[in-house]
């Protein structure tokens, strides 16, 4: 017997049971960026790799250990995008969407890290991305926060805080990054080997670490706050003003940095406690300085990312439960039964599209059709056999609730299955 080949680690079937939650999700989140009137942008999964070396950065982890990189039949170097910030901005060069225009723009779709798989982090990973170009002001970072705290709304999800940083300007950054070196060089020898490692290509991720034995080296660090320059202070005061005024609770971490060198000025992350280490539900800030680096023109841009996996993880540890299941299953009782019981169907979905009819296929007893009208999950069982079709008429039966069979004519199932459904 041939040996099964089995989905490569780290990356996952969706299977039917689990599809509906992910349709839940995906319609809500759709449905809320559209009420903000923010356009979708659907990128290649595929694209060069200097992107990628260029924008996150060529000594981050993410480049150096986790990316799908290839060379294709032409020598050309391509990577399965690893995060999709560095795509859209690519697109909005390429096509002339970015130069003096104001853009809200937001997409959804697989990314690629050659991580070790663990609960919510996984190979192929999905995210939700939203990213706005050309608005400087603290206002677009206020939006794009309350953005995303109506989605929890939606979404029905409890306990998850928000915590806010402001890495200041590029060059106030620069000045900060040379004190946090000196400071951390003098306990060189109690590094950690990660955190030696960044000390020489990203020392501000060395501030996120969670080793505990550094805890205390970093706790007693020079603070970020204390270098920024006064634009930076002014745009972090107005943001947590329009935050206050409109309920949005927020704790400050100074120790928010964010892991892509192109951050600048306001980071956020929306964290619980209820997913084990795994803890950051979307994380995001302004990157003003990415559309330059990557060859447009200078231009002011904030957004930020959700990983499909995590909230759909947290939703489920919180009773979330989105209908997969037909509303109706219909048993067809013999051959003619068969052939108007289609004719019946097609007529029931065009007067009531948003219904959910499934329909027996492939014959049997009315005692087996019954029984995968059960194990349907559908809440009302109709059935269609030779005497219903002469009288005009089908029979309904509640498969959920004990309540009596009843016989209605076949005009009236719409507006009859409508009160009984609850719509």
């Amino acid at each position: 017997m041939a040996e099964k080949i089995q989905s490569i680690r780290g990356m996952h079937d969706i299977l039917p049971e689990q599809s509906g939650l992910w349709q839940y999700f995906e319609n809500t989140i759709r449905d809320t960026v559209q009420s903000y009137a923010y356009r979708e942008i659907r990128m290649p999964i595929v694209e060069s790799t200097d992107l990628f070396c260029r924008s996150i950065g060529e000594v981050t982890d993410i480049v150096e250990k986790e990316m799908y990189t290839f060379d294709d039949r032409n020598g050309d170097s391509l990577t399965l995008r690893p995060e999709g910030t560095a795509s859209c901005v690519r697109a909005g060069i390429q096509h002339g969407l970015l130069h003096n225009q104001q853009q809200r723009l937001w997409y959804m779709g697989p990314m690629f890290r050659h991580e070790r798989p663990q609960k919510g982090r996984y190979r192929q990973f999905h995210q939700i991305g939203v990213e706005t170009f050309g608005i400087a002001g603290p206002d677009i970072d206020a939006e794009l926060i309350l953005l995303t705290a109506r989605m929890w709304k939606r979404l029905g999800l409890q306990d998850i805080r928000l915590e806010l940083n402001t890495l200041g300007s590029n060059e106030a950054r620069s000045r900060y990054r040379d004190v946090l070196v000196n400071y951390l060089t003098e306990y060189k020898d109690q590094l950690d080997e990660d955190s030696l490692r960044r000390l020489e290509t990203n020392p501000l991720r060395i501030l996120d670490s969670k080793n505990p034995e550094l805890q205390a080296i970093i706790e007693a660090a020079p603070k970020l706050m204390d270098y920024l320059d006064d634009e930076s202070k002014l745009h972090f005061e107005q943001l947590q003003a329009m935050l206050k005024n409109v309920g949005i609770e927020f704790t400050i971490n100074t120790r928010l940095v964010r892991g892509l060198d192109y951050y600048c000025k306001t980071v956020f992350e929306w964290v619980t406690d209820q997913l084990g280490a795994q803890g950051t539900v979307c994380a995001g800030g302004r990157y003003d300085g990415l559309v330059a680096q990557l060859g447009g023109r200078e231009t002011p841009a904030a957004g930020f990312a959700m990983g499909i996996e995590r909230l759909l993880s947290l939703l489920e540890d919180q009773g979330v439960k989105a209908a997969g299941d037909p509303d109706v299953y219909l048993v067809l009782q013999g051959e003619q039964a068969q052939i108007q019981g289609m004719q019946l169907a097609e007529s029931m979905r065009d007067q009531w599209p948003e219904l959910k009819l499934q329909v027996n296929c492939g014959g049997g007893s009315f005692k087996s059709q019954m029984k995968k009208a059960d194990k349907s999950g559908a809440l009302i069982g109709l059935i269609l056999g030779e005497s219903e079709i002469d009288q005009g008429i089908i029979a309904v039966k509640h498969l959920r609730e004990k309540l009596d069979q009843q016989t209605v004519k076949q005009a009236e199932i719409i507006s009859v299955l409508q009160k009984l459904l609850n719509t």
